[in-house]
């Protein structure tokens, strides 16, 4: 098993360049720029945009950006000023103590090396763990950002999985226990309902219904109510927030999960082993439930792997519908501001995710079918 997980990994490194030159060069080729939006206004000359792009870096051959962004500039020219004219100071490879203490050593006009601080927007590049800096927000640096939307998207990704899990599977069970029943085609149908509504309008329906203008049962967006010394209180004292965008999420999971628990579950009564443990006289709690679930679930495993990241990628729509303050909706931000460093950095998370995902779904279907075996 250790093995086969190593070289999945392995095997993912291509996969992963891939992914990051792909990704980088469709988000280059988008139209307009964040010079352009950063620079709306009339006033603003083209020597200051100029200026901008180069302070940004975005004015540099595709492949100069890519490789900033993978390694660093710490080793290229740099306009230090932002002037837009590059002060001609050749960096040298920082190496050893240099880089740890963030000093350059530099080529003067005798000719003489000396060492100088790194100007403040130097990037190591997302091998040495660093994302860049937004280019909106501040230039503060992503990976921070990132962080601090993770714990919001947390939350509801991991409650709509629960809840998708938690009623579809058990529904499938039932469905195909009482098959061709009034329960089965209900969930049917319903699952077909639910899974032709698209997120946006389900979710402005819930608010509409449930928000305050109409019932005012719950709230209409947000996290909590921040109180004036900041943040939210633990989950359990504001579930009422978390209520509406985790239906909403988890509607197309109820359904999926029901369906393909529904056919697997079917093919699972058909087998000989369960007409003889039903012949034996076993319970139909015990065989529905425990003797025949677990086979029945090899096949869930194939979609709960990607789910997993599903849960951390899924719910962009529903964020901006709720105004939940998670990653989701700073990546809708940033894709509309065209946020380079945000853009990337996200993009190589979700990649990274992925593919831990489907490695998760081979690990599972040996875990829960012990015929399975990893080599």
């Amino acid at each position: 098993m250790l093995k086969y997980v190593i070289r999945r990994l392995i095997q993912a490194i291509p996969t992963l360049f891939g992914i990051s030159v792909l990704s980088y060069m469709l988000m280059l080729a988008a139209p307009g720029g964040p010079v352009a939006a950063l620079t709306f206004g009339p006033n603003i000359t083209p020597a200051e945009r100029q200026a901008l792009a180069e302070r940004l870096g975005v004015n540099d051959p595709p492949v100069v950006q890519y490789l900033r962004w993978l390694v660093g500039d710490d080793w290229m020219r740099w306009d230090s000023d932002g002037d837009g004219i590059s002060d001609g100071s050749v960096l040298i490879p920082l190496m050893g103590t240099a880089r740890d203490n963030k000093w350059q050593p530099i080529l003067d006009d005798n000719g003489e090396v000396v060492m100088e601080p790194l100007p403040p927007g130097t990037n190591y590049g997302i091998l040495r763990g660093d994302f860049g800096r937004s280019f909106y927000q501040g230039r503060r640096q992503v990976l921070p950002i990132i962080l601090e939307r993770l714990g919001p998207t947390l939350e509801l990704g991991i409650a709509s999985l629960i809840m998708g899990l938690g009623i579809g599977v058990p529904i499938g069970i039932l469905a195909a226990v009482g098959r061709g029943g009034l329960f089965d085609n209900f969930t049917r149908v319903s699952a077909v309902v639910f899974n032709a509504l698209p997120v946006f309008w389900l979710g402005l329906l819930l608010i509409l219904i449930f928000g305050g203008n109409g019932l005012d049962l719950l709230p209409m967006g947000g996290q909590c109510d921040v109180p004036l010394s900041g943040g939210c209180p633990p989950i359990y004292l504001r579930l009422e927030y978390l209520i509406l965008p985790t239906f909403a999420i988890a509607t197309g999971g109820i359904a999926g999960f029901s369906r393909f628990m529904r056919a697997s579950m079917l093919d699972v009564i058909s087998q000989d082993y369960m007409r003889t443990a039903k012949s034996k006289g076993l319970a139909s709690r015990n065989l529905w439930f425990k003797h025949g679930a677990r086979n029945a679930l090899i096949p869930i495993a194939t979609f709960l792997g990607p789910a997993l990241t599903g849960v951390l990628t899924g719910a962009a729509i529903t964020e901006t519908i709720f105004a939940w303050p998670g990653l989701g909706r700073l990546v809708v931000g940033a894709v509309t501001q065209q946020d380079y460093p945000i853009v990337m950095a996200t993009t190589m998370f979700v990649a990274i995710l992925t593919i831990f995902g489907y490695i998760l779904s081979d690990v599972m279907y040996a875990w829960i079918d012990p015929r399975i075996r990893l080599s």
